[in-house]
């Protein structure tokens, strides 16, 4: 039987998705598709055009090339779109001179589906002041009222740009909890943004994976890391594990050859110890596809140099 949630059409769907800033390539052919309900954790190094990609999604921007669509219809800047949306910056966009309850208030006169009473009940379950101006807040606390502000535009799609990547770990937590619980009320998508594997762990159950502006990965986490493993075995050619299998890193050292490999066919060879891979190694394997290879002159431990 179908599950419903999958037979819904996709909140998020982009098919050879670009954007060129002038002579800069910012994404390049990329195709993902987020199905509703899901927390999608977008993932990458600086540059590899995540914050480009949340901004064409929120209408800010307009694709060079390709198609997308978002619940339903093409991003645009008209009243009935963005009162879909909700959008946070990294940089938290609020009047630091005015406090949450004057947000509040100004929220109410731009949007129609404003919820504020679900505001005041977040932040005073957080100890948060309504009536201390903002820039007096902590970090984390602005990151809060941000969020709750965000919320309570009653979003079909929450859009976050890195929210986290100031905050301590406890702050950090109490965002990602506040986030959860939203989600769990239902009726809310979200990609988030993040360079920490860790909080994206924690809370995503869906994956978008940028690099060198192109899309490596996308799909639920529980089937992406099924899709792929972790050989160990002694150094030796790898032409037959690629005949069958993606080979997406390899490092090696003078005995030992370590390979992150894609695809669901059996590994025949006895010489290789077939493992399960953790979020963070995949994310890394794919990450380091075109980095340094750092650890190619590492010895392991009880080898000869």
């Amino acid at each position: 039987m179908t599950d419903p949630q999958d037979a819904a059409p996709p909140v998020i769907e982009t098919r050879g998705l670009s954007k060129r800033y002038r002579k800069v390539t910012a994404l390049t052919e990329c195709t993902i598709s987020v199905p509703e309900g899901r927390i999608s954790g977008l993932i990458g190094p600086n540059g590899a055009g995540k914050t480009t990609l949340l901004r064409v999604l929120a209408g800010l921007a307009r694709p060079s090339g390709g198609e997308v669509a978002v619940l339903g219809g093409s991003p645009r800047q008209d009243p009935a779109f963005l009162a879909e949306i909700g959008f946070l910056a990294q940089e938290i966009p609020l009047y630091r001179r005015l406090s949450a309850e004057d947000h509040i208030a100004i929220g109410a006169h731009l949007n129609p589906r404003w919820d504020a009473a679900s505001v005041r009940q977040r932040l005073n379950g957080l100890n948060i002041p309504l009536d201390q101006a903002v820039g007096t807040l902590s970090g984390g606390q602005r990151a809060q009222v941000a969020l709750s502000l965000t919320l309570a535009k009653r979003p079909r799609l929450l859009l976050l740009d890195e929210p986290v990547a100031a905050l301590d770990p406890l702050a950090r937590r109490q965002f990602l909890a506040t986030l959860a619980e939203a989600v769990a009320a239902g009726g809310l998508t979200v990609v988030l943004s993040s360079h920490m594997v860790a909080d994206l762990e924690r809370i995503c159950d869906h994956l978008i994976l940028l690099a060198a502006s192109r899309v490596q990965l996308c799909g639920d986490i529980d089937t992406v890391l099924a899709e792929h493993r972790v050989l160990v075995g002694p150094r030796k050619d790898t032409t037959a594990i690629e005949r069958d299998h993606t080979l997406v890193q390899a490092t090696h050292t003078a005995r030992q050859s370590t390979l992150l490999i894609r695809g669901a066919g059996p590994v025949i060879d006895p010489a290789w110890e077939a493992a399960d891979v953790g979020l963070e190694e995949l994310v890394l394997g794919y990450l380091g596809q075109d980095a340094p290879p750092a650890l190619a002159h590492l010895t392991a431990v009880g080898e000869d140099q």
